[in-house]
């Protein structure tokens, strides 16, 4: 074989391992994303031209949730969000419309609280989704049946189900707080920074 053929031969070979890597590498990420935000990677696809686009934004997500400064809840603090969360379920009985209000500001709160934006619903649920993927959905359709009511559209069935999926989300919200720290609110050293 000739000096040429063989460094065409190596060439070839590089460029098909250096292909294979890259392919590699975008299939780990697109795994890792929609491991990481299930419901809302399919979401993403339908919302853009191409898996590539839906991709980029999902990564945009992450980028922008990093820069957030989230912060735990004090074991008291989510003590009294969780009185405050009893209280409200209590009331739908009598009031359901202004239980479905106040657990709408609750969990606005507890956003506000933990260090996520609170203005622009579709800001949150984006910045939601990157820990909170699984209970977005919840979050979505509470939101949907809040706009309804205010509109006198919602049944009180429909409100029921409201405050069921606000209170999946909530929960999520109080225990994301408590799985990162100790029962005494301090950061669980075990786990390693964030």
């Amino acid at each position: 074989m000739s000096t040429g053929t063989i460094i065409g031969v190596i060439v070839v070979v590089l460029v098909v391992v250096a292909a294979i890597a890259v392919l590699s590498r975008f299939m780990l990420q697109r795994k890792r994303l929609q491991s990481k935000f299930g419901p809302e990677y399919e979401r993403a696809l339908e919302r853009n031209d191409n898996r590539m686009a839906a991709e980029r934004e999902l990564v945009d997500r992450e980028r922008q949730h990093a820069k957030l400064e989230l912060r735990p809840l004090t074991p008291v603090t989510r003590e009294s969000y969780a009185r405050n969360w009893t209280r409200i379920q209590e009331q739908f009985v009598d009031a359901p419309t202004t239980a479905v209000t106040q657990a709408d500001r609750l969990v606005t709160d507890l956003m506000a609280e933990r260090g996520y934006p609170t203005e622009g619903y579709e800001r949150q649920a984006s910045l939601l989704s990157v820990e909170h993927a699984n209970t977005l959905d919840h979050y979505r359709e509470a939101h949907t049946i809040s706009e309804r009511q205010e509109r006198g559209e919602a049944s009180t069935e429909d409100l029921r189900t409201a405050m069921v999926h606000y209170r999946t989300l909530f929960e999520d919200l109080l225990d994301n707080s408590a799985a990162d720290h100790g029962a005494d609110g301090r950061r669980d050293r075990t786990e390693g920074a964030r």
